[in-house]
Parts: C-alpha cells; sequence; structure tokens
C-alpha cells in the first residue's frame, strides 16, 4: 500500500503506521508480530528487495531479528531469498503471486481433515458422540479445503484478466 499526499507523493510516516497496524492484525490473527512488521516492510517497499540491514533500518531493529523472521517468512513461502551479484548480502522480497502460493501450500484444511480422520477412527467410527462430533468436523474441513481450491482456481482467472502485478 503506498500512501499519497494531495500531492501524489509517499506519505512515509503514514506507510510505517500502515506497517505497525498490518503487523499488530496479523499478530491478533496468530501470525509472529515481528515477521508481520517484515512482511508489512517488504509489501511496502518500491525496491525490488530489501537486504536484512535495509529492513532492520526501516523498522529500527536488530540484525538478528530481522534475521529470524525472514527465515521464518522464507519457510513458508512468504518471501523469497536471492544472492546480490557480487555480494556476501543476500535480498529479501515479496514474490508476486505470494498470497495465493500461501494459502495452497501445504492443503492446511486437508492436514487438518487427515488428523481428525484419525480421530474418528480412534473412538471407533462416527457413531458414538465423540464421533459423530468429529466426522462434523472432519467434514467440515474437506468442504473448506474443496472450496478454498475453488476460491483460488476463481482468484487464478481474476489474476490473469487484471494482467501482471506493476
Amino acid at each position: 500500500m503506498t500512501t499519497t499526499g494531495a500531492d501524489g507523493a509517499r506519505d512515509e510516516e503514514a506507510v510505517r503506521r500502515f506497517v505497525e497496524r498490518f503487523a499488530m492484525t496479523f499478530n491478533d490473527l496468530g501470525f509472529p508480530r515481528m515477521p508481520a512488521r517484515v512482511l508489512g516492510t517488504l509489501m511496502v517497499a518500491d525496491e525490488p528487495g530489501l537486504t536484512a540491514g535495509e529492513i532492520g533500518e526501516r523498522l529500527g531493529v536488530s540484525a538478528a531479528a530481522v534475521s529470524g523472521a525472514v527465515r521464518y517468512l522464507t519457510q513458508i513461502g512468504l518471501v523469497i531469498r536471492e544472492p546480490v551479484p557480487g555480494s556476501r548480502r543476500d535480498i529479501y522480497r515479496f514474490p508476486d503471486g505470494t498470497w495465493y502460493t500461501a494459502s495452497i501450500q501445504g492443503r492446511p484444511y486437508q492436514k487438518v481433515a487427515d488428523i481428525v480422520r484419525e480421530g474418528v477412527r480412534a473412538v471407533g467410527g462416527d457413531a458414538s458422540p465423540s464421533g459423530g462430533r468429529l466426522a462434523d468436523a472432519r467434514d467440515f474441513f474437506l468442504f473448506i479445503q474443496d472450496e478454498m481450491d475453488a476460491l483460488l482456481d476463481r482468484w487464478e482467472e481474476v489474476r490473469e484478466r487484471k494482467g501482471p502485478v506493476p
């Protein structure tokens, strides 16, 4: 998100406030705070990528805090790490299609349904009260996964119609 003033110029103070509000919102949803701050910083960067030092400088945090956050973000597929040619440094960037990729990676609802399916078997099937509750939860998560797959297919169609992200 680029916040602009009346003259269309980027408002860096508003950008900083956005990054912090973004991080707080993601943190309220269970996302670790420092990775959320780093993610927000990368999302608002106009540069193709930022080094850990640049991220730390923008956030006013240590290199160690950034290191742990980017490690987390790369592991879950929200950030890409790339070497800087001719340097020992790396840049981190927010890739195109990240939300789509991250939301389908690992099929999370299918995983939960598979675990709950084990619970149904463990209690002897879905005929008992606990088995019925578990089977209902399993069916719900399978439904959500199917709907998520269809929704993401539709999103990809919308993205294709819109064209590349600037």
